[in-house]
């Protein structure tokens, strides 16, 4: 079997508008693909996030968790905050995971964890 290229996540949007702004001009993540009512956005080279229209998301919402690894989870964080998205835990040092991580809440109530690994993973 060929090793997989790339990876979307799809998760439901009850606001897609809100949603797109939040991804989109928030976050950062460039729109690479406009569905009309589905939204892809890139999160690296090869992972990608989508959005589609629904009239219900996940109960809990907050039992998702989109974590987005960077080498400056201080400063991203701050960045979010500073944009007006919703903080939920700050940034501290997880020994058990050996990760330094903070958490956000989206406009769906999905948790957007910002998170730094000790030990980077692979690459490849």
């Amino acid at each position: 079997m060929r090793p997989f290229e790339q990876l979307i996540t799809f998760l439901p949007a009850i606001d897609l508008i809100r949603t797109t702004d939040f991804y989109q001009n928030v976050l950062e993540l460039p729109l690479v693909r406009d569905q009309g009512d589905c939204k892809i956005f890139r999160v690296s080279s090869g992972g990608f996030i989508g959005f589609c229209s629904r009239p219900e998301i996940p109960s809990p919402a907050n039992s998702i968790i989109l974590t987005l690894i960077t080498s400056d989870v201080d400063e991203c964080f701050a960045k979010l905050v500073n944009a007006g998205a919703i903080s939920i835990k700050t940034p501290t040092y997880n020994p058990k995971y050996a990760i330094y991580h903070a958490f956000l809440l989206d406009p769906n109530g999905y948790q957007i964890e910002i998170q730094c690994f000790d030990d980077p993973l692979p690459s490849q």
